[in-house]
C-alpha cells in the first residue's frame, strides 16, 4: 500500500514538474530552429539541426546586453537594500518576542503585505513617482524593488534566526558587545545560510519583476531584462520568433543558473526552520 501511495506522490510530482517544465523546454527549442521550422506543421519539439547562431545574432543586433546588466545592477542594489532592512526587522521580532504585543499577528501581518499584487499598488506608486521626480531612475527603482521583496525576507529571516539559540547574543552581551555589536558577529555568521536563501529568494523576485519597472522606467537605456525582452521587436535588425525565444532564454538563463548551483543553500534554510510559521 505504501509503494503504491509513494508512486502515486512521485507520478503526480513528475506530472508537475512537466506542467511547469514544458513552456520553458518549447520557448529553448524555438530559439534554436530556423525559421521554417518554426512555421512547420506540425510542430516539432526538437530542432533538426540546432541554430546557435540564433543567440548570437540576437546579441550583436540588440541591446540586450545592456538589459541584463540592468538587470544586475538593479538586483544587487535591491537585495542589499532589502537584507539591510530585513535582517534588524527579523532579529528584533526574533529576539524581543516577550516584550512585543501579538508579535504572531505582526509577523503574519508582514507576511501579508507581500500577497499585494504590483498590479494594485502600480497607478499609486506612479502617481506619487511623478511627483517626486524619480520617474526613470535607479533609485526610485531600487526603493520599490527593496518595498517588494523585504515584507517576505522579514519572515523568512524572522524564522532562521529562531533557530538560532539565545544564549549566542546573551554570551556576547556578557561580554561588553552592544546589541548592535552581537548581531553582526554573532548572530548574522551563525545565520549565514539563512543569509544567503533570503539572497537568492530576493534576487529571483526582484529580476522577474516586470509591472513596475515597466511602468516606471520609459527609457530603453535603463531598462531591466523583463521589460528589455517585451521591447526587442522594436529593435533594429531582423527580430522573429526564433530570436524572441532566444531573447527570452537568455533573460531566464540567470536565474536557472543559480538555483542549479545554489539550491543546496536553499533547501538547508528551508528545512532549518524558514517556513516554520
Amino acid at each position: 500500500m505504501r509503494r503504491r501511495t509513494d508512486a502515486a506522490y512521485y507520478a503526480a510530482m513528475l506530472g508537475l514538474v512537466a506542467v511547469f517544465a514544458f513552456p520553458l523546454v518549447w520557448v529553448a527549442s524555438l530559439s534554436l530552429k530556423t525559421g521554417p521550422e518554426v512555421l512547420r506543421s506540425p510542430p516539432s519539439l526538437l530542432p533538426q539541426d540546432p541554430q546557435w547562431a540564433n543567440y548570437a545574432h540576437v546579441l550583436e543586433t540588440t541591446p540586450i546586453g545592456r538589459y541584463l546588466l540592468n538587470s544586475v545592477i538593479l538586483v544587487a542594489a535591491g537585495v542589499v537594500g532589502a537584507l539591510l532592512l530585513s535582517v534588524p526587522a527579523a532579529y528584533a521580532l526574533s529576539r524581543f518576542r516577550g516584550r512585543m504585543r501579538g508579535p504572531r499577528a505582526f509577523t503574519r501581518a508582514v507576511l501579508a503585505a507581500q500577497l499585494l499584487s504590483p498590479l494594485i499598488i502600480a497607478v499609486p506608486v506612479y502617481r506619487v513617482f511623478v511627483t517626486l521626480g524619480l520617474i526613470n531612475d535607479y533609485v526610485g527603482l531600487v526603493l520599490v524593488y527593496i518595498a517588494v521583496t523585504a515584507p517576505f525576507l522579514t519572515w523568512f529571516l524572522k524564522n532562521y534566526l529562531d533557530t538560532i539559540p539565545t544564549e549566542l547574543d546573551e554570551a556576547g552581551r556578557v561580554d561588553g558587545c552592544s546589541r548592535l555589536r552581537a548581531l553582526v558577529l554573532l548572530v548574522l555568521p551563525a545565520a549565514k545560510p539563512g543569509l544567503v536563501s533570503a539572497g537568492i529568494v530576493a534576487g529571483v523576485t526582484t529580476w522577474s519583476q516586470f509591472v513596475l519597472p515597466f511602468i516606471l522606467v520609459d527609457s530603453p537605456d535603463l531598462a531591466p531584462v523583463s521589460v528589455g525582452v517585451v521591447n526587442l521587436q522594436s529593435t533594429s535588425g531582423e527580430i522573429t520568433t526564433q530570436y524572441l525565444a532566444a531573447g527570452c532564454m537568455l533573460a531566464v538563463a540567470p536565474v536557472i543558473v543559480v538555483f542549479a548551483f545554489l539550491q543546496r543553500h536553499i533547501v538547508g534554510a528551508l528545512t532549518a526552520g524558514a517556513v516554520k510559521t
